[in-house]
């Protein structure tokens, strides 16, 4: 029972997510920030502090970590601003005055008055706007943040304690659905790194997510290589990360989802077989997620496991290019004839 609505759960939250990138306003330009956030803030803290610090020893690493594991609220908030074409000083202000609050809590509030500040550059006088922008924007966007910060709790953190106890009372069905969704996640729109982020997931299901992604590095490879999306630049490209093809996996979303699923639910397979665990929320990224795992399990566990992962990721990638062999694709080459011609007809 716990399975299911954990899954439930997952999916309402991947869809709200999907129907914000695509119809709230700028709602691609905001997500992409959101991933950007994740990055800036979790991937310095997990290198930092979780393998300069506590794998390697040395404390001052440790300090950079931490300090950068708490600025996901700032992240978050000028991230976004940015992203939505505020000018970089009221980015920031909205960003520090966001300090101390959550990744997602940060980027709603950031999202939402950024629109009230772009009003304000347009609206109000040269010199005038710097004073309504303190005044009315910066203690409402902390507001908003406070204000949602219980709700975020209530909801995605408790849906990421779902996940935790149900991959610990059933960890082989839970490594098939997580290492399947986060691995399609980590190709769609949305970043794999801000939904495990969103969720806090720690322990095994991080760990699912972490290799399970990283292993999908080897698997797109194959995928794109043998099914000829692009150029040897593309592959290449798709290996390190997936969102730089966004266009050409859009084109084909039924080849490269059905078999990033095949793949990711096969690496959770062996990660929870194997009872590694990862304590970084937001490390779904293939060499990050690998680095920070040397930091919480035995080095020689991980090494194999990876490599396992890695092997099923190839030959998952190699079942997809067969399984589709004669599905009709769309290649960077239909895409840019495409693109060519509509510049045309506008032109």
């Amino acid at each position: 029972m716990e399975i299911f609505k954990g899954t439930i759960l997952l999916i309402i939250v991947l869809v709200f997510f999907t129907l914000f990138s695509y119809r709230a306003p700028k709602g691609m330009k905001a997500m992409g920030a959101l991933a950007s956030a994740a990055v800036a803030a979790f991937l310095v803290e997990a290198f930092q502090l979780y393998v300069g610090g506590d794998l390697l020893g040395i404390g001052f690493l440790g300090e950079v970590g931490t300090a950068a594991g708490g600025m996901g609220g700032v992240a978050a908030a000028a991230l976004v601003a940015l992203a939505l074409g505020v000018s970089p000083v009221y980015a920031l202000m909205l960003g520090i005055s966001c300090a101390g609050m959550g990744l997602l809590p940060g980027f709603i509030a950031g999202y939402l008055v950024s629109f009230i500040v772009k009003k304000i550059e347009s609206k109000v006088p040269a010199g005038l706007d710097l004073i309504v922008t303190i005044i009315v924007a910066a203690p409402l966007v902390r507001l908003i943040a406070v204000n949602v910060s219980p709700i975020v709790d209530a909801t995605l953190l408790n849906i990421g304690g779902i996940i935790a106890e149900t991959a610990n009372s059933n960890p082989i069905i839970m490594g098939i659905i997580l290492g399947g969704v986060i691995t399609v996640v980590a190709t769609a729109p949305l970043s794999s790194m801000a939904l495990t982020a969103m969720l806090g997931l720690t322990g095994l299901p991080m760990a699912i997510g972490a290799l399970a992604v990283f292993g999908s590095s080897f698997m797109n490879y194959v995928l794109f290589d043998r099914m000829k999306f692009g150029n040897r630049r593309t592959t290449i490209s798709v290996a390190i990360e997936p969102l730089t093809q966004a266009d050409i996996i859009s084109a084909n979303p039924i080849p490269v989802y059905v078999t990033n699923f095949i793949g990711g639910a096969a690496a959770g397979i062996v990660v929870a077989s194997a009872g590694l665990i990862n304590n970084a929320p937001g490390t779904a990224t293939p060499i990050a997620g690998l680095a920070v795992m040397y930091g919480f399990n035995d080095p020689l566990k991980v090494t194999i496991t990876a490599f396992i992962c890695a092997t099923v990721g190839a030959l998952s990638g190699l079942l997809g290019s067969i399984i589709f062999k004669k599905f009709k694709i769309r290649t960077v080459s239909d895409l840019e004839k495409k693109n060519s011609q509509q510049a045309k007809e506008v032109a």
